[in-house]
């Protein structure tokens, strides 16, 4: 059975991205449903797939990185409003018996995702 993963670096100090809330919703014709909410833990990476098993299926989903209440908990002085408050990366599961793995750059000023192995 396929998954969903992610991997979150923080390039602007060239470490894993700990403590990243993430939070993916399901978006469907009528309105965005949360599934999940976590946290990515020392590896940049979360403890568990977001989606696995019979929660990983066909659709659209969307996938919100909370990146200016990281780099704020790191104690870098942001403006308010951030430049980038929050990433989220709209994606497609067309085939769920595959390994979707979403990696995701990031920096105050910018981010850079793409689909990874």
């Amino acid at each position: 059975m396929g998954h969903l993963t992610t991997h979150v670096l923080d390039i602007s100090a060239g470490l894993p991205a700990a403590g990243i809330r993430i939070e993916v919703h399901e978006l469907s014709l009528s309105a965005p449903t949360l599934l999940v909410s976590t946290a990515t833990g020392k590896d940049g990476r979360c403890a568990e797939p977001l989606l696995a098993g019979a929660a990983f299926r066909a659709g659209r989903y969307a996938l919100t990185f909370y990146l200016a209440e990281y780099f704020r908990s790191r104690g870098l002085p942001l403006p308010e409003p951030a430049f980038i408050e929050d990433a989220v990366i709209r994606i497609g599961i067309a085939q769920p018996t595959q390994h979707y793995h979403v990696p995701l750059l990031v920096s105050p000023w910018s981010y850079s995702v793409y689909r990874g192995g």
